[in-house]
């Protein structure tokens, strides 16, 4: 049996075209309404995968935040841990980027109910209780002040109350502009360096530690696509003598080609063995990420690989550095063939594919 988790952050509608069109093509017209975000998709990959997972927020009360909680509720997740507050449901634009053409995001986040909500309207010792494991990322404490001090509030109290916590540092430029007269990156730093030492597991993409942080790896053009994996151990392991509590440090790999073409790997490094684990591996034994060629959607990848990880680091048959890595890059590989924010993707699928059943074949 695994743990018992929580995920707290801000779920949004998305809105986006039918396949690749652009919003000025689509407007006004036919467009798909989906719900999405960070938090919210660690929860949902969670429960597919089998994991006991709940997902805490605000929300308006409102038939569209109903729906909301419907649907996380008709996957698995427990919300009943979900607060009402005044304010609205974010919205967030997106285009799919095709080939050479990037996606692109547009946020309507702005008064939503999580922005609004003071930080003691969530009482964290009763919404943590029986629980084991906490999740937060860094795009809730990037959305306004009342969201930084609620994240950290809930952090040290699951700290304090022994539970594991993850944080995905997941820096977004577009966000961190609650506090006037400092930078989107250095507010980032400081206030997720306050949040960090009560973290036990650290999950970053291959250029948060630097945007949030300040540390780099070395020979790395994350725009140009070229990256130097080995060097992503060093990044690892100065996070964790600046911050003692880490014991893990999860960080995918994605090498962009084009916005349809990305090879995807991952590292999970282990403070106490200082060891780097790298995935997938090829057959003589070295890193040899997956190449995935069509890209149906990317939003969450990194998320699912959050999940990935949590789901294996909480069940001992998946436990060990090398298994639990490889889990997590091939649930968050597999995302990349799945439309919207969140993975619907079973452990039997992540397993096969573990196992190189990568071929497509229909199933009969």
């Amino acid at each position: 049996m695994g743990a018992s988790i929580v995920t707290f952050g801000e779920i949004m509608g998305r809105i986006a075209p039918h396949g690749y069109r652009r919003l000025a093509q689509a407007l006004p017209g036919d467009v798909a309404f989906t719900f999405g975000g960070g938090e919210a998709n660690v929860a949902l990959s969670l429960a597919w995968l089998g994991a006991d997972a709940a997902f805490v927020t605000a929300l308006p009360r409102n038939p569209i935040a109903d729906a909301c909680l419907r649907f996380l509720r008709g996957h698995g997740v427990d919300v009943s841990r979900v607060i009402t507050a005044d304010g609205r449901l974010g919205l967030y634009y997106l285009e799919t980027g095709a080939n050479q053409r990037a996606s692109e995001v547009t946020y309507d986040r702005a008064g939503s109910s999580i922005m609004l909500a003071p930080p003691e309207a969530y009482n964290w010792h009763a919404i943590l209780h029986g629980k084991t494991w906490f999740h937060v990322t860094g795009i809730t404490p990037a959305l306004s002040r009342n969201t930084a001090d609620a994240t950290l509030a809930a952090v040290r109290a699951a700290s304090e109350a022994g539970m594991t916590v993850s944080c995905d540092l997941n820096f977004r430029k577009k966000l961190w502009n609650w506090h006037p007269g400092i930078s989107a990156r250095d507010l980032a730093e400081r206030t997720m360096r306050s949040i960090l030492p009560y973290v036990r597991v650290v999950i970053a993409n291959e250029e948060d530690a630097e945007m949030v942080l300040g540390i780099r790896a070395a020979n790395a053009d994350v725009e140009g696509g070229s990256l130097q994996h080995d060097a992503y151990a060093d990044v690892a392991r100065e996070v964790t003598h600046q911050f003692p509590s880490v014991t893990h440090v999860g960080i995918t790999l994605r090498q962009s080609v084009s916005a349809s073409h990305n090879n995807w790997g991952g590292m999970l490094y282990v403070a106490r063995e200082d060891t780097a684990n790298f995935a997938p591996l090829g057959p003589d034994g070295r890193y040899r990420p997956y190449e995935i060629r069509n890209i149906v959607d990317r939003v969450g990848g990194g998320d699912a690989f959050a999940a990935g990880l949590i789901y294996a680091l909480t069940h001992p048959e998946l436990q060990t550095p090398a298994t639990a890595v490889s889990f997590a890059v091939a649930a968050s590989c597999l995302k990349h063939s799945v439309e919207g924010d969140m993975n619907f993707v079973s452990r039997g699928e992540v397993e096969a594919l573990m196992k190189g059943q990568a071929s497509g074949r229909v199933k009969r």
